[in-house]
C-alpha cells in the first residue's frame, strides 16, 4: 500500500497541507502552567498555551496532550522527605488530573472540543483511558488529554507520554520546556553550554542529557519515535515545529554524531 500524500514521517496519518505531521503528542510539565509563580495554575499562562494548541488544531492536525503535576505536587520530592513512595506517586497522578481539567477548560473556552482520559477511573469528572476510544476522539477532531500518568507508581509522566504516543501511533512527541532545546551541559550553570539541533537516543542516554527520563527515552528508541524538545515560552514555537521548521532539538535514531545548533 502506498504512503498517503502529506503523510507523517511513518506514513500513519495524513498531514494537513503545509504541516509535517498528522498526529502529535504534546508533553507539558506542570511547571509550564504556573507561569512565573512558585506553584499552582496561572490563568494567563494556561490560556496562552491553549491558544498555541488551538492554532495547531485548527490546521486539521490531531493533537493529544500529557501534562505533569509538579506545579501542584511532586511524588518523588515527597517520598524523599519520608512519605511512602506509592502513596506519593498516586497523589502526583491526581495532581495531573487537576492540571488536565484546567487545560480542558482553557481549550474549550477557546472553542476546542476536548476530552480528558484518566488512567485512574474518576468517572464523575473524566473518562477512563481506553485506547480505541482515544483514537476515535482524535479522528473526530477532539483534543485528547491523557491524565494520571500510566496509572502506576514509580513511572513518570515522561514515560506516560512515550507510552501513550506509541499507543495512539503519534508521529512525534513534542516536549515543551523552559529552555530552547537540549544542551551538552546545564546552560544555567555553564556559559559555554552548547545546544544540539539533533542528537540520537543513545547519546541522550550515554551523556545523561536532561530530555526525558531513561525509561521514556528507551521506549522511544525501541519504537523509533522522534522527540522534539523546544521552548514553550516563545510564541509560535509549537506551530513552527509541526510545520517542520528547525526549532529546538530533535532526538531520533539517524544521527551518527550529535549536531550542534
Amino acid at each position: 500500500m502506498s504512503t498517503p500524500q502529506n503523510a507523517g514521517p511513518q506514513g500513519r496519518h495524513p498531514a494537513p497541507d503545509g504541516m509535517k505531521y498528522g498526529r502529535i503528542l504534546l508533553k507539558l510539565s506542570g511547571e509550564a502552567l504556573q507561569g512565573d509563580g512558585e506553584g499552582g495554575i496561572d490563568p494567563e499562562t494556561i490560556d496562552a498555551v491553549a491558544k498555541e494548541v488551538r492554532e495547531v488544531h485548527n490546521t486539521g492536525m490531531q493533537v493529544a496532550l500529557v501534562i505533569g503535576g509538579g506545579n501542584i505536587f511532586r511524588g518523588i520530592a515527597a517520598s524523599a522527605k519520608g512519605m511512602d513512595r506509592t502513596s506519593a506517586d498516586y497523589m502526583g497522578m491526581l495532581a495531573t488530573v487537576m492540571n488536565s481539567l484546567a487545560m480542558q477548560d482553557a481549550l474549550e473556552r477557546n472553542g476546542i472540543s476536548t476530552r480528558v482520559m484518566s488512567a485512574i477511573e474518576i468517572q464523575a469528572v473524566c473518562e477512563p483511558y481506553i485506547r480505541r476510544r482515544a483514537m476515535r476522539h482524535l479522528e473526530k477532531g477532539r483534543v485528547v488529554i491523557f491524565a494520571a500518568g500510566t496509572g502506576n507508581p514509580y513511572f513518570t509522566t515522561d514515560t506516560a507520554a512515550s507510552l501513550r504516543a506509541m499507543e495512539i501511533q503519534a508521529d512525534i512527541i513534542l516536549k515543551a520546556t523552559k529552555v530552547d532545546g537540549v544542551y551538552d551541559k546545564d546552560p544555567v550553570k555553564h556559559e559555554d553550554a552548547k545546544m544540539f539541533s539533533q542528537v540520537s537516543y543513545i547519546d541522550v542516554l550515554q551523556r545523561g542529557l536532561k530530555v526525558m527520563d531513561s525509561t521514556a527515552i528507551s521506549l522511544c528508541m525501541d519504537n523509533k519515535l522522534p522527540i522534539c524538545v523546544f521552548n514553550l515560552r516563545k510564541e509560535g514555537n509549537v506551530i513552527n515545529v509541526v510545520k517542520g521548521e528547525t526549532v529546538g532539538t530533535t532526538v531520533h535514531e539517524n544521527v551518527p554524531e550529535p549536531v550542534f545548533a
